[in-house]
């Protein structure tokens, strides 16, 4: 259970790239029901209205859930937090639990922390759940302090997707991929960039990404009267590599994070990375060797940072170089195992299924 790549963020990347690992796989058949079934013919126009589509959408999804979890061995829910929890991961784990299936909870959301303190319901449902998932052990530790038990399997990069170059001499060509939402703290980047540009009046900054503050990121940049900033929009996951390619560093300013795959995806095209200093960031960037950290929203530091590189590009290179060594731990291969030991340890037979691998027969298409 997760989005389409309709949904454009990590959610529906990693949900890909699972699927894409299990495609060939003799132990896993695997298949996706969208938490964002699409109507057809005339329908598909509701859903430019803001409160029909949502209402639109939980009349196809639950239905859709019935339907295909009824077929399955175990239940595999990618999960937000706050409203997307409720509209999402708790209709699939209530159908689930009541068609007698297990639940593997993969939780996502850096929001975590505040999400679990404040929802007694999300806490008592997330508990119900036969394993629960998160990308980093920030996120292990956040769940153990709500009494929750969770495991950690990191997030996979399909590194074959990324062209690692060394970038000698160094631009100051900036690139950061973050949705333009208050906990990301865009602003604090592009702040920061006034303070680079003052140095380097030819530096450029690409903005990757789109959401509810964008005009206020606009309006600031306006504000600070910037030049060379660029608002890219949203990017299919497809085309991710141009930007990482076209770009020498990478910088992103969040106040809460917890695994983010821009920051693996800058390792693996050889841009050395500049981040602040928030949740689970440390645990896969560790300051002075995999890249650069700043305290979180002080943008003077995070200029700072990006100065360093630019004026010393024999360590931007030295650390992108140990960046890249890094993303080998983040493939499929290294965690194939993983998920497929809490498949087998919560699969429960039913019916007639008997067989000692987890093996199901899915359908055609989940629409």
């Amino acid at each position: 259970m997760a989005p389409t790549l309709r949904i454009l963020g990590g959610h529906s990347v990693q949900a890909q790239r699972l699927l894409e690992g299990w495609a060939h796989d003799d132990d896993v058949d695997a298949w996706l029901v969208p938490i964002n079934p699409e109507p057809r013919g005339w329908a598909a126009r509701l859903l430019t209205i803001k409160y029909v589509r949502t209402i639109l959408t939980q009349l196809l999804y639950w239905p859709l859930l019935m339907r295909h979890l009824r077929r399955a061995d175990v239940v595999h829910v990618f999960s937000a937090s706050y409203a997307s929890f409720l509209l999402a991961p708790l209709p699939a784990i209530l159908v689930a639990k009541a068609l007698g299936r297990p639940v593997v909870l993969n939780y996502h959301s850096g929001e975590a922390e505040d999400h679990l303190r404040r929802s007694r319901v999300a806490r008592a449902l997330i508990a119900k759940c036969d394993v629960t998932i998160v990308p980093s052990r920030y996120l292990v530790d956040v769940f153990s302090a709500q009494g929750i038990s969770a495991s950690a399997i990191p997030n996979v990069i399909d590194l074959k997707r990324f062209a690692y170059r060394r970038r000698h001499p160094l631009g100051p060509r900036i690139l950061s991929v973050r949705n333009f939402e208050r906990l990301y703290n865009v602003a604090c980047t592009l702040r920061a960039f006034q303070l680079v540009q003052k140095r380097w009046p030819n530096a450029e900054l690409t903005l990757v990404g789109s959401g509810s503050q964008e005009p206020l990121l606009r309006a600031v940049a306006n504000d600070l009267a910037l030049d060379h900033v660029t608002f890219a929009g949203r990017v299919h996951p497809d085309q991710m590599a141009d930007y990482f390619a076209s770009h020498d560093i990478y910088v992103q300013s969040p106040d809460i994070d917890n695994m983010p795959l821009s920051v693996l995806e800058a390792y693996a095209s050889g841009l050395p990375v500049v981040s602040t200093d928030t949740g689970g960031v440390p645990a896969i960037l560790t300051h002075g060797e995999h890249g650069l950290l700043a305290p979180v929203d002080d943008h003077a530091a995070l200029a700072a940072r990006v100065l360093l590189l630019l004026e010393q590009p024999g360590l931007a290179c030295e650390l992108a170089e140990r960046a890249r060594a890094r993303c080998d731990e983040f493939q499929w291969h290294c965690v194939r195992d993983e998920w497929l030991s809490h498949y087998r340890q919560v699969r429960r037979p039913y019916g007639s299924q008997t067989a000692a691998r987890l093996r199901f027969n899915p359908p055609a298409q989940a629409e």
